[in-house]
């Protein structure tokens, strides 16, 4: 109970304080700090706060995309699923869609929780029954077709407390509209899936994305991504094309390697051939990974990659929280981008195969000075911290513990 009480009193806290917003029109940035850490962002709003104004917000309906879904006693994340409940008790109908192979991350006890609320439609989707090798990854949620959310946070206790996450907060009703298409496409492939029927595929060419507009959605896969939403894969690819001076990037893991059958990693070129020639033409391009990255074979790519000229590479390790060690938890989990001070890329996706080819990830691209600066603060504060260290091209790394000590 005391725990819960305290979780409840950082809420309040939370809800109550002076309101600190970063925003352009249509977007908010939202940001988590992990605790403990000498890492802040006192003009960011956190989850925390977004995610549960949203919920009360809500007048009709409440969609979910989620990888996977996990919450334990005393966490200020409960916090968060009481004020879905309490959507759900008014009568809002709320539909959860989950990555079936999301199971395994899954605390179970949670997700029966959330299947008794009132008015809420639990369904699993397979998604690799659509594309054959790929999974729900993508983070996102859409308000009565008025608010959406997408960003790196998990459905995940420990992501708003003990993960370093970076998502959105977005009332361009276009782009929310584009979401909401997203979601019920894949509702309705899961019910043609539990019927036995294959899902058509939505796109046979590479759809590009409409980048005249300022800000835009782009998607993955593209085979399965609704009229209006260009292609996530192709539009990285772009972007970092026509790059000039500096691309600054935050990832969990970096890799030009897929997945394969019995645990193979296929090559998996796109991404890296598009920094490399970034790089040819003179480009600088600070890569920032978190110490998961340092995993083999990943970690040999990485150094390979630190060897040309003007890339810089630095590894992150977060501090064990003082309660002990926290499974899948203390690391940097944001998705984000910086162009030249002009492009700001920021989104639910890994930067390897699987992923912006064939697996279910939302990306928003922001065509804006000052958000792109934010992302660009955002990642410097990082990158001169001490928890971040350049990469040694010649050390041999310990095998890094995610899951267990």
């Amino acid at each position: 109970m005391r725990k819960l009480i305290v979780s409840t009193a950082i809420l309040l806290a939370c809800t109550g304080a002076a309101r600190a917003e970063f925003s352009i029109p249509g977007y908010e940035l939202v940001h988590t700090v992990p605790v403990e850490t000498t890492l802040a962002t006192p003009d960011l709003r956190e989850p925390l706060q977004v995610w549960s104004e949203m919920f009360d917000s809500a007048k009709h309906d409440i969609v979910l995309g989620q990888f996977y879904v996990a919450s334990q006693p005393g966490a200020a994340f409960e916090q968060v699923i009481a004020r879905l409940a309490a959507a759900g008790e008014r009568g809002v109908k709320i539909r959860f869609l989950m990555e079936e192979k999301g199971k395994f991350a899954s605390d179970m006890t949670t997700i029966e929780r959330l299947k008794k609320i009132p008015n809420l439609e639990f369904r699993y989707l397979d998604y690799s029954k659509l594309t054959g090798n790929g999974i729900i990854h993508s983070k996102y949620m859409v308000v009565d077709a008025k608010a959406a959310y997408v960003g790196s946070q998990n459905f995940d206790w420990r992501s708003f407390a003990h993960i370093h996450e970076t998502g959105l907060r977005i009332t361009d009703p276009v782009v929310v509209a584009q979401v909401q298409k997203i979601f019920d496409h894949d509702w309705h492939a899961q019910e043609l899936i539990a019927q036995g029927k294959e899902v058509p595929r939505l796109n046979q060419a590479t759809v590009a994305a409409d980048d005249r507009q300022a800000t835009f959605l782009v998607a993955s896969p593209n085979a399965f991504n609704p009229a209006g939403v260009g292609d996530s894969e192709s539009e990285l690819v772009k972007l970092l094309a026509a790059a000039k001076s500096e691309v600054r990037i935050q990832l969990l893991d970096y890799a030009p390697l897929s997945y394969g059958p019995n645990r193979t990693r296929p090559y998996y070129a796109v991404i890296d051939n598009a920094i490399r020639s970034a790089l040819a033409r003179g480009v600088k391009v600070k890569l920032m990974v978190s110490n998961w990255n340092t995993e083999k074979p990943g970690i040999a790519y990485l150094q390979s990659l630190a060897l040309l000229p003007g890339m810089e590479i630095r590894i992150v390790t977060l501090p064990q929280a003082s309660s002990g060690f926290i499974p899948f938890a203390r690391v940097i989990h944001t998705k984000t981008m910086e162009i030249d001070g002009q492009v700001a890329w920021i989104g639910t996706s890994n930067w390897s195969g699987g992923y912006l080819d064939l697996s279910r990830n939302l990306e928003i691209v922001l065509r804006n000075q000052k958000m792109a600066q934010r992302i660009a603060d955002l990642h410097q504060q990082t990158w001169n911290s001490a928890y971040a260290q350049p990469i040694d091209v010649l050390k041999d790394y310990p095998k890094p513990v995610k899951g267990k000590e």
